[in-house]
């Protein structure tokens, strides 16, 4: 997309964002750009995942209002320790990939993000589904001088931080599912995708990855699995400014915990909200499927299961729980 393309198309979504009927004569007379270019531009923000109306005589219109992301907006409820460079971007292909592919060194808390992603990840490569300005997409850099061997549980804590910004910005009955998923009335919330790279025994780079549901629109089919937005869970809508600020916030002071103390200040917290906590689960690693009784986990992060065998600790990787 080229940067006057993407300008346009940021112009034209500040003036659908009130949610009013707008015609498209008069956003071409705005723009300076005439009705069949808005008609262009609007079946592209379509395909990002906008819902707009059209009606003939009326115009284009937001199916709800839209809230775009502010820089100076997130900044105001950023805490002052949170010293490194905040990107606020339009469409991108993934957060994680951009923060990868910054040929310069930055900062611990180096974050950015996007109103859509084009090529956002999952799990295993799984599509994390994207549409314009209706979630929060959020990585942050932070390197770890330890190395790989201090990274154990990093994805356990980074979701004590995410239900910890949710609460204080009112949310209240979130849990975690254990490795790194968030969820609420028993539906997927947020998910976290954790990257790292780096040598072995020496130093390492991590970008985490946060994909939030904030109001998803209601005609998406992509996603695989039961899911649930603030929309469903907050009424009025929480700000997606505040939110970001405070996501960064409590990012930023639970990786500089786990920095300097590991996983132990997190495990007690993480436990009370296990969402499977004395559950029969599944576990699949690999081709492989484990049944058993969810036992929370231990003071490394590993997922606990008790079987006819006896209680059992399993690590990452190709792990994934799963109700019966």
């Amino acid at each position: 997309m080229s940067k006057s393309s993407e300008l346009v198309r940021g112009s034209l979504l500040s003036i659908l964002a009130n949610s009013e009927f707008h015609s498209g004569e008069a956003l071409g007379k705005k723009l300076g750009i005439s009705r069949a270019a808005i008609s262009n531009h609007i079946k592209v923000l379509i395909s990002l995942g906008l819902d707009i109306y059209s009606v003939t005589g009326k115009g284009y219109c937001l199916a709800q209002p839209l809230t775009l992301l502010n820089l100076d907006k997130i900044r105001e409820t950023t805490i002052s320790s949170h010293n490194a460079e905040i990107e606020v971007l339009n469409v991108i292909g993934s957060t994680n990939q951009y923060l990868k592919d910054l040929s310069v060194a930055v900062k611990n808390g180096h974050t950015c993000l996007a109103e859509a992603q084009t090529a956002g990840r999952g799990r295993h490569g799984r599509k994390w589904v994207s549409p314009y300005a209706a979630s929060l997409y959020l990585s942050m850099h932070w390197s770890f001088s330890g190395g790989y061997s201090v990274l154990g549980g990093l994805s356990l804590a980074v979701g004590v931080a995410i239900v910890d910004a949710l609460n204080q910005c009112g949310v209240q009955g979130i849990q975690l599912k254990w490795p790194n998923d968030i969820y609420a009335q028993g539906k997927k919330l947020a998910g976290v995708l954790i990257e790292v790279e780096g040598q072995i025994g020496s130093g390492c780079q991590a970008i985490i990855g946060v994909g939030l549901n904030v109001a998803l629109p209601t005609n998406i089919e992509e996603i695989g699995q039961p899911w649930i937005d603030l929309a469903h869970l907050t009424e009025p809508l929480i700000n997606r400014n505040l939110l970001a600020g405070t996501l960064i916030s409590e990012l930023t002071k639970s990786l500089m915990l786990f920095e300097n103390n590991g996983l132990e200040p997190f495990i007690s917290k993480w436990r009370a909200l296990d969402v499977y906590a004395n559950q029969a689960v599944k576990l699949i690693i690999g081709k492989q499927s484990i049944t058993g009784i969810n036992r929370g986990i231990d003071a490394s992060g590993a997922i606990l299961l008790e079987t006819e065998q006896g209680i059992k600790a399993y690590h990452g990787g190709e792990v994934s729980v799963r109700p019966i």
